[in-house]
C-alpha cells in the first residue's frame, strides 16, 4: 500500500510566510541592505563584526563619511539611529546605520558596479581616505592624539 504524501505548503508558500512581515519590493525602504560602520572598520576583528579584510578596510569611519560616499556615487542612502548589536561603545561617533538601495522596483540593480552588499562595503571603504575631510585631518587628528596618550601616560607616573 503506498499513501500519497502531499505537503500542505510548498517551499515558496513557506517562505513567503516566513518573510510575511517584508514586502516583496526590493525597493521599499525596509529591503534596503544595511550598513554599519563596524562593518569595514579596520580597528575591529571578526568577532567583532568587520566583514571586510583589514587590508581593504578603513580606521574608524563614521555614517556620515559612509552616506557621503554612497550619495556621490548616486546610490540612494539615508541614515537610521541605531547600532550594531557586537558594539560596546554607546559613544556618538559609533552610532548610526546606513541604508542602501541596490534593486530598483523591477529587481535590476540600481548600478551594475555594486551586485551584492559586499561589492558597496569594499567601494565605501576604497573611497572614505579620498574624501577631503579625512585628508585635511589626517595630520592634526594623529597629532592631538598622540597628545592625549601621553597625557594619560604622565598622570599614570604621577600616581
Amino acid at each position: 500500500m503506498k499513501q500519497n504524501f502531499t505537503p500542505l505548503h510548498s517551499d515558496e508558500q513557506q517562505r513567503q510566510q516566513r518573510m510575511a512581515h517584508l514586502t516583496q519590493n526590493p525597493a521599499a525602504k525596509e529591503r534596503f541592505i544595511c550598513l554599519y560602520p563596524v562593518y569595514i572598520n579596520s580597528k575591529k576583528t571578526l568577532a567583532e563584526g568587520r566583514r571586510i579584510p583589514t587590508g581593504k578596510a578603513v580606521e574608524n569611519p563614521s555614517c556620515a563619511e559612509i552616506r557621503d560616499v554612497l550619495t556621490a556615487a548616486g546610490m540612494n542612502v539615508y541614515l537610521e539611529d541605531k547600532m550594531h548589536p557586537r558594539e560596546w561603545s554607546r559613544d556618538v561617533q559609533f552610532r548610526g546605520r546606513v541604508r542602501v538601495q541596490i534593486k530598483q522596483d523591477d529587481g535590476s540593480l540600481c548600478q551594475d558596479k555594486f551586485t551584492s552588499r559586499k561589492d558597496v562595503m569594499i567601494y565605501v571603504a576604497e573611497m572614505i581616505p579620498k574624501l577631503k575631510t579625512r585628508t585635511q585631518k589626517s595630520g592634526g587628528g594623529d597629532a592631538s592624539s598622540q597628545q592625549g596618550e601621553g597625557g594619560k601616560k604622565s598622570k599614570k607616573k604621577k600616581k
